[in-house]
């Protein structure tokens, strides 16, 4: 799925002649040259723009300081990539039964924080009743208990192929699924952000990442589909029948990862802030078979206390909720606080992004990958349509197909199952 090599070189040389983009970056790092963005799939404008910055900020423009090195901060989920590496994660672990959790254990995470209340409205039956939190919790917390008595990951003896084709399982991912997905529609987001890291409970970091890994790459290697999960008629249990839509497959946005390989190329630091565990995103960041290239340290995530090693189903006390006016937060106490200034570039797609965009005095291009959404992220969208073209543009729109996952040489967007491309919603 990856097109092609990203450019570094001045003319059509590939990233795959290391000795000719060694020197390139070398004398781009000592203010000889500015090595240009691939034009890609990039919308014609924003090259324009984002090169502009490039040469303004760069380490060929003379008011650059090595002392004083510019950054950019990236948002990853539906920024970097293609949809969302956590919950891709969440249905990795469901089809896996990847737990480390004892039935009681799982019970008391699945209740972690949550309202014992019914769902909005958009959260019912399939047959159109409303669903309760202690009712559905009772009937994941049921499955569970089978699940672990029976699969031979656990405690049982039973295949992962046998169990996945018992209605308990089937059970069990439609209503975890449901769950999730009603917990953050009905509840404040930061339960529901943080209720999916619960889960990684009694895990260590290594076998976190080593299951992110998996997941990834089996993403990466799934088509581009929406799959409705309805639970077995057999099995109402107490909430009824439910049914949920997860979007499979991942896809590398290959013009995210050539910017972060040109800013760095012109003496830019790169970080990405993420509403994402940061220990799960750090794979895919960082790890050298994706190529993005940041290093751990410069992800900023939600975090999860730690006890002897390992993930507790506790939030790590006095770490901020890294979403929204949260990212903000992170990217002060963090980065501006130690360096003294702002980012120069910050790129996002959602509400969760809508701040950080737009926050910082140093900031010279909000970039916002262009998924037609309302809300905050709206406002900024807003303003970025009335600065199409624009030189010295403070917000830029990106377009990319969803079908596809492939970025479009365009502000428009073309969202999944649709014909035609759009600039808002």
């Amino acid at each position: 799925m990856q097109r092609r090599q990203f450019i570094h070189a001045l003319a059509a040389v590939t990233a795959s002649s290391p000795l000719l983009l060694t020197s390139t970056t070398a004398r781009a790092a000592a203010g000889n040259v500015s090595v240009p963005l691939d034009a890609a799939r990039w919308s014609p404008r924003n090259v324009q723009r984002l090169q502009l910055l490039l040469s303004q900020h760069g380490s060929a423009s003379a008011a650059y300081r090595a002392e004083r090195k510019p950054y950019a901060v990236f948002d990853w989920d539906n920024t970097c990539i293609m949809n969302d590496c956590e919950e891709a994660l969440l249905m990795y672990q469901i089809n896996h039964l990847q737990y480390k959790l004892t039935p009681e254990e799982f019970s008391q995470v699945v209740w972690r924080d949550v309202p014992d209340e019914t769902f909005i409205a958009d959260y019912k039956t399939v047959d159109g009743q409303p669903v309760r939190m202690a009712d559905i919790a009772a009937d994941v917390v049921s499955d569970y208990r089978w699940l672990y008595t029976n699969y031979q990951g656990l405690a049982g003896s039973r295949s992962l192929e046998e169990i996945q084709a018992s209605e308990q399982f089937k059970d069990f991912r439609a209503k975890l699924y449901f769950m999730y997905d009603a917990i953050c529609d009905s509840f404040p987001l930061e339960i529901g952000y943080k209720w999916i890291i619960y889960f990684y409970k009694n895990m260590s970091p290594a076998e976190l990442q080593a299951m992110a890994m998996a997941s990834n790459k089996a993403a990466l290697g799934d088509a581009l589909r929406k799959v409705r999960y309805e639970s077995p008629r057999s099995l109402p249990g107490k909430a009824g029948v439910v049914a949920d839509t997860h979007f499979h497959g991942i896809r590398v946005h290959e013009e995210i990862r050539g910017l972060m390989h040109t800013l760095r190329a012109n003496g830019i630091d790169v970080y990405v802030s993420t509403a994402s565990i940061d220990d799960v995103v750090r794979v895919f960041a960082g790890h050298e078979d994706f190529g993005y290239g940041v290093p751990a340290e410069n992800v900023i995530g939600l975090r999860l206390e730690m006890a002897d090693g390992k993930y507790t189903d506790r939030y790590q006390p006095g770490w901020h909720f890294n979403w929204g006016p949260g990212k903000t937060v992170g990217i002060r106490q963090q980065l501006q606080a130690k360096k003294g200034y702002g980012p120069i570039l910050v790129a996002g797609d959602s509400d969760g992004d809508a701040w950080m965009l737009r926050d910082f005095a140093d900031t010279s291009v909000g970039l916002i990958v262009n998924r037609m959404k309302k809300g905050e992220i709206g406002a900024d969208s807003k303003l970025a349509a009335e600065q199409l073209g624009q030189p010295q543009a403070r917000f830029i729109l990106q377009g990319r197909d969803e079908s596809t996952g492939l970025m479009l040489p365009d502000e428009q967007s073309l969202k999944y199952g649709k014909r035609e491309r759009k600039l808002l919603a």
